[in-house]
């Protein structure tokens, strides 16, 4: 499986301490950014070309970290056939097992300052492990959202 992970300022140490962790996981991973810390960088720059190559790369998902993953889960949720779910700590295991079985979602935003290193680690880990349920009801409502987004928006 191939991830894609970003930054901003705020989340630049996680990002490179996570991507070398996915890496000895055996992960593919792919950086958009940023290459180096830069206090005055904008989450968007980074956010949304995430989101663009998640929704064009079948089979990939998206990590970005921030100062709170609010924006970022936000500005991810534009890109058409992103489905960007945000955490704030505790790595609920069930909140982020039915992001994945019900939304099937493919972006995973969060906040270093209110997330630890180890919460994030737990928090990936159960994410990526927990695949779409494929349940009619889950296939259904997901459609309903493809079918906005060719409707509504363009590309």
């Amino acid at each position: 499986m191939k991830i894609i992970i970003g930054s901003d300022h705020a989340g630049f140490i996680y990002k490179e301490k996570i991507k070398k962790w996915l890496s000895k996981k055996g992960y593919i991973v792919e950086d958009v950014g940023p290459f180096e810390y830069k206090k005055d960088d904008d989450y968007p720059i980074y956010t949304i070309p995430l989101a663009e190559k998640v929704a064009k790369t079948k089979g990939s998902m998206g990590i970005i970290v921030a100062l709170t993953g609010i924006g970022e889960v936000i500005a991810a949720n534009k890109v058409k056939g992103i489905r960007a779910v945000s955490f704030t700590g505790k790595a609920n295991k069930d909140f982020l097992e039915k992001s994945r079985i019900h939304d099937n979602t493919n972006v995973l935003c969060f906040g270093s300052k209110f997330v630890t290193l180890a919460e994030a680690k737990r928090a990936i880990f159960i994410w990526l492990k927990t695949d779409f349920s494929n349940e009619t009801r889950h296939k259904r409502r997901l459609k309903e959202i493809s079918n906005y987004e060719r409707k509504h928006w363009k590309n």
